[in-house]
């Protein structure tokens, strides 16, 4: 089984061969787009929703390794579904991939050489300074935008 994300589906010219599901997401997210490929596809996609326990263990792991503030919802729900059907990520999001990787998902790059490693996060406010495990829009302290480091 293969599970897509949307930017897989935005690399692609034709779907690989074999079964392939995705989240509503992110067929919402290539409408949203206008991407004429949903159109096309549309009867060879699996659309199917994850599991609440699946996307609880995403977003989890994504809180340990920093990369929770980088996965939109639509993200995890990819990840999750791939859990639950034993599938194929699909993906050029490097912090899908990079959560795929923790927790053992196997994972393919359709448009990017992929990451070359698995990554931790922390994020760090632009104005004072002050370094946070978990990404925020604004600083708590000063109110300034937070950016995301990788964890040495």
């Amino acid at each position: 089984m293969i599970v897509l994300d949307s930017s897989a589906l935005f690399a692609m010219e034709d779907l690989p061969p074999g079964d392939i599901a995705v989240p509503e997401g992110v067929v919402a997210e290539l409408r949203r787009y206008k991407d004429q490929r949903v159109d096309r596809w549309g009867d060879l996609l699996r659309v199917s929703e994850c599991t609440k326990a699946s996307a609880d263990m995403v977003k989890d792991v994504a809180q340990k390794s920093g990369d929770a503030g980088r996965l939109s919802d639509v993200d995890i729900s990819v990840i999750a579904l791939a859990i639950d059907l034993g599938g194929t990520v699909f993906t050029d999001d490097f912090s899908i991939q990079n959560v795929c990787g923790i927790m053992g998902i196997e994972y393919r790059s359709v448009g990017t050489g992929g990451i070359k490693k698995i990554e931790k996060w922390n994020y760090r406010c632009v104005g004072c300074g002050r370094w946070y495990k978990e990404k925020s829009d604004d600083c708590p302290v000063c109110g300034s935008s937070m950016r995301a480091h990788r964890k040495r």
